[in-house]
């Protein structure tokens, strides 16, 4: 089979390079049973080429399972994978087969492969080194023969570095890597992916389909695309149900693109050449500890400035406010009502330096405890404020002991 028939049976619409040579991977590796590794940026379409590749093979008919890994609770995950044996937790009142026991003979497709507990990381590297495996609470080896697919948006060199994943896993899963370009690497596809996505709502909905002038397309192909296809979608499907206006003209779709800041940007995975990422810890620690030492210098310099009595404490440098946030926030959120130091305070200023965090976990714990108080206790944006995924910051709040009395 070739691309062209593999996009009019997976609905894949592009013919830009990167896409084609991707499709070109995942037809050949099919007849295989080589691990597969399938890297990109969120929202690219990774998910397809696992299909791909399991409907092109010999297993095509026995079962493929798709298995979000960040989606799973640690504490459950190997149950989820590799099953358990009756009593071997609370709540386990009977025996369950596991996701490997289960697709033995098929293909597993393990979504978000970077957000695996490093525990289970060697459960699953035994399982491509041997097929063997073993169910929680069970001594008991059992053989499974399974085709292993594994997609992530994370740079996991970067992880590796980190600790976050193993690399012996690492070089078992990327037998063969398969790489899903972002929508900005892709400037021909847009406009084709746009009028699918346009024609597809208004063919659900029986509205007239929009289409776009030629201001309009430079201006999609302009744009970064930061959500890549999925942003995209969403913007034909708001634009189709909000808009009278049926031809859309530049300046209608600028107001449905969000900004996109250039300045450095905190992500999972970045898998532009030189991007810089910051998705492990030690990074927030760095930043924190920066910003510290930056904040106590000033508050040095002013407690200096007022014994000296160069300033008064109400005019000394009105720009050196001392804001109620985690240090290296100061000056980023301005629904916070600036402090200014005071007489009365100045004297408890010299102490800060003293009673500032001085391990890894009181920084971190405070970090987490600042965010969740910004983001009024909605742990999935207090996630991407730390620039942690979602699980790994409930095992954090788990760890710290962080309760509503530590938010209020």
């Amino acid at each position: 089979m070739d691309t062209l028939a593999i996009k009019q049976r997976f609905g894949i619409i592009g013919n830009s390079r990167g896409v084609e040579r991707a499709l070109e991977i995942a037809l050949r590796v099919s007849s295989t049973d080589l691990s597969v590794l399938i890297t990109g940026e969120s929202g690219v379409g990774k998910e397809f080429f696992p299909q791909i590749i399991h409907a092109n093979s010999p297993r095509k008919h026995n079962k493929y399972i798709a298995v979000n890994c960040g989606a799973i609770p640690e504490g459950t995950i190997d149950s989820e994978l590799f099953g358990h044996e009756k009593g071997a937790f609370t709540g386990a009142i009977d025996s369950r087969k596991g996701y490997f026991e289960e697709a033995d003979g098929g293909t597993i497709f393990l979504d978000e492969v970077a957000e695996l507990p490093l525990s289970t990381q060697v459960r699953l590297l035994r399982v491509l080194q041997t097929g063997e495996f073993i169910r929680v609470g069970s001594a008991k080896v059992q053989k499974t023969n399974v085709r292993v697919v594994a997609a992530t948006n994370v740079n996991l060199q970067e992880a590796i570095a980190s600790g976050r994943f193993r690399d012996d896993l690492y070089y078992r899963l990327n037998t063969v890597p398969i790489v899903v370009p972002p929508l900005r690497e892709r400037t021909e596809d847009i406009h084709l992916l746009f009028r699918k996505f346009a024609a597809d709502i208004a063919n659900q909905y029986h509205m007239h389909t929009i289409s776009l002038d030629d201001s309009a397309r430079v201006a999609i192909e302009q744009y970064s695309w930061p959500g890549n296809v999925r942003q995209l979608k969403n913007v034909a499907e708001q634009i189709s149900a909000i808009e009278q206006q049926r031809v859309i003209t530049a300046d209608i779709i600028r107001r449905y693109l969000p900004v996109v800041h250039t300045s450095p940007t905190v992500t999972s995975g970045d898998f532009s050449s030189g991007g810089a990422t910051f998705g492990d810890e030690r990074e927030i620690l760095y930043r924190i500890l920066f910003d510290m030492r930056n904040d106590i210098a000033d508050l040095k310099r002013m407690v200096a400035e007022l014994s000296h009595g160069s300033v008064t404490p109400t005019t000394a440098h009105p720009s050196r406010e001392i804001f109620g946030l985690l240090p290296g926030a100061s000056g980023h959120n301005h629904n916070v009502v600036p402090h200014t130091i005071t007489d009365t305070e100045s004297e408890d200023v010299t102490e800060v330096e003293h009673t500032a965090p001085q391990t890894k976990d009181e920084m971190m714990r405070e970090a987490i405890v600042s965010a969740l108080r910004r983001s009024n206790g909605k742990r999935k944006e207090a996630a991407k404020l730390l620039f942690m995924s979602e699980r790994t910051l409930y095992r954090r709040i788990k760890e710290f002991g962080i309760d509503e009395q530590d938010l209020s």
